[in-house]
């Protein structure tokens, strides 16, 4: 009964496979090979644009890189007070910019508000020379109370961040389980409503360790400097067609979406199991994770049960199931947490 978060799941078998099918003979180094190839092209007709890509094996690597591209040492970057970039990546966003401040944003459910963002953009203006100019709007989706921005939510966001002239990049750590929550296409989800880049996560929803930073439209001509910075970071993989094998099997025939499916259902189980004995659930539970306020009586049957689940720093237990929650580790949580 593993809730602790998706990155204590397997690897789904598929991806494994893929693995193998590409361990065979020789191909080009530094994603110059063809699978690196054609996953562009693949993720081309998903998102149903042009993309340029480089590969990493962590979240926390793309979303650094791709920021380092949009916000220079003496920028700014905005993002809400509970984002992964400011809570939980340890720096890593300024220490990739060379400096470059984090500035969080209020809203509730870990969703930026406009009026926050709008205040910010008045305190903290592009040509005052005593201030870091804000560069950069990074949001995530699915985010880390579990939400999902609507696609009408981003674009508030991202026009109010464009006309500003800053750059805009979308943390899509859980983006399949954003998609799938709200019934909208990739596209829609992202540069259509406003992102220069988004780090899509695979590794979360199935993959061992593969993560794409997609860059779109005109911030396509960031590409060469993005992979410098790849490079000089230590990111990038020399044998780039195993990430890349992982990511075109996660995609055939949707297989991310039906992943992401299972473990919103799956979440969707772990709420009503929890709320039938008296927990309250926090946050709306868009996608596959739930953030709930336990009584300790409550909390320490199910820790003495062995149910691992993570202490949010505002005292609520959160809760994360996988693409391999099964129906037994739901039934068992029933058992333990009815008592």
């Amino acid at each position: 009964m593993n809730f602790l978060s998706d990155t204590t799941a397997p690897a789904h078998p598929d991806i494994l496979a893929a693995l193998a099918d590409a361990n065979v003979g020789y191909a080009p180094s530094y994603g110059n090979d063809a699978l690196t190839a054609e996953l562009t092209e693949r993720l081309g007709g998903i998102f149903e644009t042009e993309v340029d890509l480089v590969l990493t094996t962590s979240g926390t690597a793309s979303n650094a890189l791709a920021l380092s591209v949009l916000c220079p040492p003496h920028g700014m970057i905005l993002c809400h007070d509970e984002a992964h970039i400011h809570r939980d990546e340890r720096g890593a966003p300024e220490f990739f910019t060379g400096g470059g401040k984090l500035l969080p944003l209020g809203g509730e459910h870990a969703k930026v508000a406009p009026e926050h963002l709008e205040r910010a953009l008045a305190q903290w203006p592009q040509d005052f020379v005593h201030a870091p100019p804000p560069r950069a709007l990074s949001i995530s989706n699915l985010n880390e109370s579990g939400c999902t921005y609507s696609p009408s939510e981003l674009r508030a966001l991202t026009r109010q961040a464009k006309s500003n002239s800053m750059g805009v990049h979308f943390d899509g750590a859980r983006f399949a389980n954003a998609l799938v929550s709200s019934g909208e296409n990739a596209s829609t989800m992202s540069w259509r409503s406003g992102a220069d880049i988004l780090c899509l996560g695979a590794t979360k929803n199935g993959a061992l360790g593969a993560e794409a930073i997609l860059l779109f439209g005109e911030t396509r001509a960031l590409l060469p400097e993005l992979q410098a910075r790849q490079k000089r970071s230590g990111h990038m993989g020399p044998k780039a067609r195993y990430i890349a094998a992982q990511m075109l099997a996660w995609l055939k025939d949707d297989l991310w979406l039906d992943l992401a499916q299972s473990a919103n259902t799956a979440a969707g189980n772990v709420a009503g199991i929890l709320r039938n004995v008296g927990a309250t659930i926090i946050h709306p539970v868009d996608g596959n994770e739930v953030f709930a306020q336990l009584d300790e009586e409550l909390a320490e049957r199910l820790r003495a049960a062995g149910v691992g689940f993570y202490q949010w720093p505002d005292g609520s237990a959160r809760f994360v199931a996988s693409w391999s929650t099964s129906n037994d580790d739901l039934r068992a949580l029933e058992k333990v947490a009815s008592g």
